[in-house]
């Protein structure tokens, strides 16, 4: 099954001291690469000042549980212009106040406007 948790407009920008920092409608992560670990994102709750925009555009959250080819966890996917996405796994979901950060992994498992994937329910959280 695959439920579409949440959607909105992302952009992701960056920072002076070459910090990448994702918005997610009104929550914001710090996207770090630490040496050894692969790609986290940190909850963040001050204001960052822009450097340069990278990415802006819509954004899928999606739950998925016992698809055939899709990874069974959260999804997301970011786009990234011409009818393009660019999706990412989040193992243990986005951080939050009480988990700080968590892994996120690029992948090219793509659910958005897939012509494979007709079933998707629509989650009003």
């Amino acid at each position: 099954m695959i439920s579409l948790y949440r959607s909105g407009v992302y952009r992701l920008i960056e920072t002076k001291h070459h910090t990448k920092i994702l918005y997610l409608s009104f929550d914001v992560f710090a996207w770090l690469e630490p040496t050894g670990i692969g790609e986290i994102l940190v909850a963040s709750y001050k204001k960052h000042k822009a450097d340069c925009v990278l990415s802006m555009g819509r954004y899928n959250l999606y739950d998925v549980k016992d698809e055939p080819n899709l990874s069974d966890q959260q999804h997301l996917e970011l786009d990234v212009g011409m009818s393009n996405w660019q999706g990412y796994l989040l193992p243990t979901g986005l951080p939050d106040s009480h988990k700080k950060r968590s892994r996120i992994i690029p992948t090219d498992e793509i659910i958005t406007f897939n012509p494979k994937i007709v079933n998707i329910e629509y989650s009003h959280n």
